[in-house]
């Protein structure tokens, strides 16, 4: 590409990671709270690695796929798909079925 990206691209990119981050943060908090906070049972334990590792997959979806758009906005080609969005929501699944194992049992 021979001019220069619009910088609305590329700060909109950078909000999108930014999002992801709030995102994983938020879930450091859920998992720090699940584990000092609820009782020490399997579920409520399951629970908080669930977050903790749900935290770990948002931040680094979040990155490769600010990595992506990057160089996809640079170079001006094609954003390529990937399965990084589809494995954050099944976490979030993963995590809804925990919590409710938690309420249950």
């Amino acid at each position: 590409m021979d001019e220069a990206p619009d910088p609305r691209y590329l700060l909109a990119n950078e909000r999108t990671l930014l999002a992801y981050e709030r995102t994983a943060i938020g879930l450091v908090v859920a998992a720090v709270g699940a584990l000092n906070l609820l009782e020490g049972t399997w579920p409520n334990v399951a629970l908080g690695i669930a977050l903790l590792l749900a935290s770990g997959m948002t931040a680094v979806v979040g990155w490769h796929r600010y990595r992506q758009a990057e160089r996809a906005i640079r170079t001006g080609t094609d954003l390529t798909g990937g399965i990084g969005v589809q494995a954050v929501v099944l976490g979030v699944i993963a995590i809804i079925v925990v919590a409710a194992l938690t309420v249950l049992v």
